[in-house]
């Protein structure tokens, strides 16, 4: 057995696999955490905030999804 295979059958996770996984869970929890931010500024009667919030989860639900397919290639192939 090689040195290199040796090493994945310790790890069964990548670095680059668990990368991904640890960017998406953040920018899962960070989605999660713009719906209170928007509910926050509803109540301050704050349009431009409201509106802001929803820019930035949305930015973020489009960098989560370009993350997936990033970690399905790496999964799939080992790289991209």
């Amino acid at each position: 057995m090689t040195q290199t295979a040796d090493k994945q059958s310790q790890n069964p996770i990548s670095n680059l696999e668990y990368d991904f996984l640890t960017v998406l869970q953040n920018k899962g929890e960070a989605i999660k955490a713009y719906d209170n931010y928007i509910q926050d500024a509803q109540e301050a009667g704050s349009q431009p905030c409201v509106e802001l919030f929803q820019k930035l989860r949305q930015s973020d639900i489009e960098q989560a999804q370009e993350i997936r397919h990033h970690l399905q290639e790496v999964m799939q192939k080992g790289k991209m």
